[in-house]
């Protein structure tokens, strides 16, 4: 491990240049980070996330036709205005500087839909020679306490290593996830010494799947660079990480919270679920609603 103070992390890349299939037709003209959680866009709850960890670059790597992730964070002076106007100041409230003044946020265009790692890639100018998080907006991480990717940062201040964000999957779902195999070093944390993209139960090095939050030494980018392009042309993150654990640590943090998989329709209906009942607004109905339905079936 590095024995000096590692830099701070300071800036965070979003991928959001994704086609969201999934969710189609819906997603044709809304980009799926942009669907909602109840009352909020899912790329705003990863972008407070981001901001708790102390975060204040937020770097998007978009399409060409995905407006609305920056419409939703400039100014929409108009309806301010007139929110402002109307004496509407707890709606005002709720939009008005969604990200503070002092924040940047840079908007990087991905060309074409190369996979993960090509993605992040196309932030490497802007994130430069320091270390950076990586936030799926897919994958919604509840906590009652510090976020996830807070919990990270503190690892990786701490130990001056790469972080990825780890969960238990169970057997049959090691097909979907890239698998890390872990060993407790001397300081009695996960240090990851392999990385399989997607492997059939019985190859699986653990059932430690990863999920979408990251902490990287920025020397990722230069194996990002000799990694080969696979199916489609795509370049898989997981294949720069691997190759770089030769030289760098990389610890797994089993991080505290829920995470709810909004990239499936399922994952995405149980969070607005989940966050419907925290609305003390909506939670009575919602309850009375759900019980009505339960004596149905």
């Amino acid at each position: 491990f590095l024995m000096n103070q590692p830099k701070p992390v300071r800036k965070a890349v979003f991928p959001v240049a994704g086609l969201g299939t999934r969710f189609l037709p819906a997603t044709k003209s809304i980009p799926k980070e942009m669907l909602p959680i109840v009352d909020k866009p899912l790329i705003q709850y990863a972008v407070e996330e981001a901001l708790e960890a102390g975060i204040d670059t937020l770097i998007f790597v978009t399409s060409r036709n995905k407006h609305a992730i920056s419409d939703h964070f400039d100014t929409a002076f108009e309806l301010q205005t007139r929110l402002a106007q109307d004496g509407k100041t707890g709606l005002l409230q709720r939009i008005n500087q969604i990200v503070p003044d002092e924040v940047n946020l840079v908007y990087v265009t991905q060309p074409e839909a190369l996979g993960l790692g090509h993605a992040i890639l196309c932030a490497e100018t802007i994130v430069g020679d320091e270390p950076f998080a990586i936030l799926l907006a897919d994958d919604m991480i509840r906590n009652d306490g510090p976020g996830a990717l807070a919990q990270m940062v503190d690892l990786y201040r701490e130990s001056g290593a790469s972080v990825i964000g780890v969960e238990e999957i169970p057997d049959e779902m090691t097909t979907s996830y890239g698998v890390v195999g872990v060993e407790v070093n001397d300081q009695g944390r996960s240090a990851i010494h392999t990385m399989v993209e997607k492997p059939v139960p019985e190859d699986a090095p653990s059932r430690l799947g990863v999920v979408g939050r990251y902490v990287l030494d920025p020397a990722v980018f230069s194996y990002l660079h000799g990694v080969t392009a696979g199916s489609g042309g795509e370049i898989q993150l997981t294949d720069g990480i691997a190759a770089m654990l030769q030289t760098h640590p990389v610890l797994a943090l089993p991080f505290e919270g829920e995470r709810y998989d909004c990239g499936s329709r399922h994952g995405f209906i149980k969070a607005t679920i989940d966050y419907a009942i925290d609305h003390d607004d909506i939670r009575d109905d919602m309850l009375d609603h759900m019980s009505d339905l339960l004596e149905q079936f």
